[in-house]
């Protein structure tokens, strides 16, 4: 039946329609439906709506009108301090903005009506810098941001006859300025990841072509995965651009960059997969449509089950609360959906339709045909000796020593993974950007000449119902908090009062972080101490810091929960293919351990060798999706030869041929993979670069630890337990069937 199915794909005639019916599908779907990039929104929140800064923030916009918006402070900085010709600038400029409102503006203090000495009381103390705040609505879109940022730079370029915005912060002679604050920070980060698309692209495909060149050094083979990754690309692309056109996903820049890594690297292994099957069938059959279809035969169920897990671990991110991990579930899992199909079927097309050219220069030919090949050129044939192979070194190491094998390598991820225990957590997003991003250069000037809690202060509202009491005193007694400005009442509820709490360290910190809990107890506490009751529904915290908190606890509630989901379906998939209990604890026990080891090696590099003092919160459940989900996929390949050569051989041969069967293949595929999610350590934004690192190791980990050496050895060890319950007859051992 799979081998009529192979038929109908790529037949004689049908391989043409089977092309044919891709283009038609990509060429329509690109032209009536938007691409994905058109449809990313930038701002996607990712707290949920009754999370308690968002419900702050909404208050807050409602109640304090004056108090919302988005801010962008532009930072005005003469490191040997600023002079009345600087003084004079900052009143034009003011005056301009003023006159000539920006989209979506909102309040602008009139610094251009004060006179110079009341001016000069808005610098800090040493006189070297002025923060000038600049407030848009609340709903104002990124790119409405951007020409904002672009046209204040513009006036103030103009204003000065000269370029401030190019001269260094640290400069004595001449002025800087940067814009910072929550708007210049979602400009700056905008545009680092949609610069980052192009260049990951561009990137992803040239590693891709490079690798494949020089492990197969076959031009045209190095071609064919390519083709069908972007076959699927363009089928992919449209289809998730209607669905968010139609509202029912939301896609960003984020989730659009690490999809093309994914497609990329995952969709060269499945289309390896089955080439490495139609290589093998090749030299044993002259006919190169029953090569096909055998290979098909042998591929696609291997193909199918590691793409469906795939699939499935990623489709788990649904049952996420943070808005970045659910938006990447559907991205992720159509896109890899999409790709299992093409190649189990525009894959196969093209290899029928080119045949052993597909190998050129190493075409690969039975063993007839290389005899006859040889007697044509006058010259004798040697058969090759597959023993000599690495793979089958190995296959006979692992059978040979399998407790060696398997306790070296538990030792060896062991030790490693010891060291996961280690990493510390960040949600700062500023760590993730260049140090050289302007908005984070006129943070770190603010940080020098200012309280840096001014840069995102804390808001904190709370019903008083008229009750007297000393909010103002009891928040400022909490720790790192460096003081409280004067409470402002709302215009509809005088008993509402709202008060800005400014931090003595970085707001987006995890120390500041940690202060939120703290600032709500106080508020709390004081209320009670007034009379009131029910405290706890009458104080509100909003502001930068709290929705970072927010976002913590969303994570860490996400972490518990897909973690566990991940594992129960990976089991339940295996223990349906495999039908083996004992085989589906240790394929998911050894892929964990790996996953393990890839955080504390990553951790050791990034901390030890790149400086990093904590990486970002949300990579652990990132890497464990990925890892889990694509360790299996190697694990299932191998298994999967493995299984089907026991039916004619003893057990141990089986796993010696399996492993060395597979070897090549999934060796070249890790590679590939690894390299392209090692893509990603190469742009300039730190969550990426460490998700791309760790990622890479553990999929080098799957590739040449647990795949060729801790998975075989184990089930050498296990023997006819392996396939525990299901009784199998396995053929006896002999002398003449297994050389270790």
């Amino acid at each position: 039946m799979i081998e009529k199915l192979a038929g109908i794909i790529a037949g004689p005639r049908t391989k043409w329609v089977t092309l044919v019916a891709w283009i038609i599908i990509a060429a329509l779907l690109s032209v009536f439906l938007p691409a994905v990039g058109e449809k990313e929104q930038s701002n996607a929140p990712n707290l949920e709506a009754d999370s308690p800064s968002v419900v702050a923030d909404q208050l807050i916009k409602e109640k304090f009108p004056s108090s919302s918006g988005i801010p962008a402070l532009v930072v005005w900085h003469r490191e040997g301090g600023l002079t009345e010709e600087d003084y004079l600038l900052i009143q034009k400029t003011t005056q301009t903005i003023v006159e000539a409102p920006l989209k979506e503006q909102g309040e602008v203090v009139p610094l251009h009506q004060m006179p110079l000495p009341a001016l000069k009381a808005f610098a800090s103390e040493d006189g070297t810098t002025l923060v000038q705040p600049i407030s848009f609505g609340e709903q104002t879109e990124t790119e409405v941001l951007k020409e904002n940022m672009d046209a204040i730079q513009v006036v103030i370029e103009q204003a000065s006859g000269k370029q401030p915005f190019d001269v260094a912060t640290n400069d004595a002679a001449e002025l800087s300025v940067r814009i910072s604050g929550p708007a210049g920070i979602s400009v700056d980060a905008t545009s680092l990841f949609k610069g980052a698309d192009v260049s990951l692209l561009i990137a992803t495909v040239l590693i891709v072509l490079v690798l494949l060149l020089l492990i197969y050094r076959s031009p045209i083979l190095a071609i064919i995965p390519l083709v069908g990754v972007g076959f699927a690309y363009a089928v992919t692309s449209p289809l998730l651009g209607w669905m968010a056109g139609e509202g029912w996903i939301t896609v960003d820049a984020q989730a659009i960059s690490i999809m093309t890594v994914l497609l990329f690297g995952a969709g060269t292994d499945y289309c390896l997969f089955f080439i490495s099957h139609f290589r093998q069938e090749l030299t044993r059959e002259s006919d190169k449509m029953k090569a096909l279809r055998r290979s098909f035969k042998d591929a696609s169920g291997a193909i199918a089950m590691s793409g469906f897990t795939v699939v499935l671990s990623l489709l788990a991110l649904l049952a996420a609360k943070y808005g970045a991990y659910d938006r990447f579930a559907v991205p992720f899992s159509l896109s890899i959906l999409i790709m299992g199909i093409a190649s189990l079927t525009l894959v196969p097309a093209l290899l029928a339709i080119i045949g052993r050219a597909s190998f050129f220069p190493f075409i690969p030919r039975t063993e007839f045909m290389e005899q006859s090949r040889a007697a044509k050129k006058g010259k004798p044939y040697r058969k090759p000796n597959p023993q000599k192979k690495l793979g089958s070194k190995i296959g006979s190491l692992v059978i040979a020593k399998p407790w060696t094998v398997v306790i070296s390598s538990v030792l060896v991820l062991g030790i490693l993974a010891s060291f996961s225990s280690q990493i510390k957590y960040t949600y700062d997003l500023l760590s993730s950007f260049p140090e050289d991003m302007p908005s984070r250069e006129g943070f770190e000037v603010i940080s020098r000449t200012f309280t840096p809690g001014d840069l995102a202060p804390i808001t904190v509202v709370v019903q008083t119902e008229g009750a007297a009491q000393d909010l103002a005193a009891a928040l400022a007694g909490v720790p790192l908090v460096d003081h409280v400005q004067e409470p402002k009442q709302s215009t509809d509820d005088p008993n509402l009062i709202s008060y800005s709490v400014i931090l003595n360290i970085n707001p987006y910190s995890q120390e500041a972080m940690d202060t939120i809990p703290l600032i709500h107890a106080a508020a709390e506490a004081s209320l009670t101490g007034a009379g009131l009751t029910d405290v706890e529904q009458k104080v509100w915290v909003g502001g930068q810091t709290a929705t970072q908190y927010d976002s913590k606890v969303l994570t860490d509630r996400d972490n518990r929960v897909i973690i566990p989901l991940v594992i129960g379906l990976i089991m339940v998939l295996l223990l349906a293919y495999l039908r083996s209990v004992t085989a589906m604890l240790y394929l998911i026990g050894t892929v964990l351990l790996s996953y393990a080891a890839a955080l504390g090696l990553g951790w050791i590099i990034l901390h030890e060798f790149m400086g990093v003092e904590a990486i970002q919160g949300a990579i652990p459940l990132y890497s464990f999706v990925f890892l889990i989900a694509l360790g299996e996929d190697y694990n299932i390949f191998m298994i999967s030869s493995i299984w089907n050569k026991r039916k004619t051989m003893p057990l141990k041969q089986a796993i010696k041929e399996g492993v060395s069967e597979t070897g090549g293949v999934i060796t070249s595929a890790g590679l590939i993979l690894a390299a392209t999610f090692a893509v990603l350590a190469s742009l300039p934004i730190q969550v990426l670069v460490q998700f791309g690192l760790i990622t890479a190791i553990g999929v080098l980990m799957d590739t040449f630890i647990v795949r060729p050496f801790l998975v075989p050895a184990i089930t050498t060890l296990l023997g006819k337990h392996a396939f525990w319950p299901s009784k199998v007859e396995l053929v006896e051992d002999s002398k003449q069937n297994v050389k270790a």
